[in-house]
């Protein structure tokens, strides 16, 4: 297949696309996570939570996500992962707890799996 051929908003299973549609939907909640470049919005985010998702007028899925700490569920409510990654550093969530994430594993599972991996 030649890459003029290829339909760009063809779905890969498990994989969620950041298209126009994506980057509106979650235009709130990245622009709440481009804040957190600043390390004052990185504590009044942890100060109040609620009240800085409210500020950036987050919706609930948006919230809910926030809450869990949910990388995938921030995704597939907009987030891009380069603004998110601003949000996993507010909380040290780190490569292998988002892996561990994708994959439903705890964090331990998925780092034995990673050990096996190297055998």
């Amino acid at each position: 297949m030649e890459i003029t051929d290829f339909d760009h908003h063809t779905p890969i299973e498990g994989t969620t696309l950041f298209d126009g549609e994506m980057a509106m939907k979650g235009y709130a909640l990245n622009k709440m996570c481009y804040s957190f470049n600043a390390a004052a919005a990185r504590e009044a985010y942890l100060a109040d939570p609620e009240a800085y998702m409210e500020k950036y007028g987050l919706n609930e899925e948006q919230k809910q996500a926030c809450r869990d700490k949910n990388v995938l569920a921030l995704i597939a409510a907009g987030g891009n992962i380069y603004y998110l990654a601003k949000f996993a550093g507010i909380y040290r969530l780190d490569m292998q707890d988002i892996g561990a994430q994708q994959t439903g594993m705890s964090k331990a599972e998925f780092q034995e799996k990673l050990r096996r991996a190297g055998d």
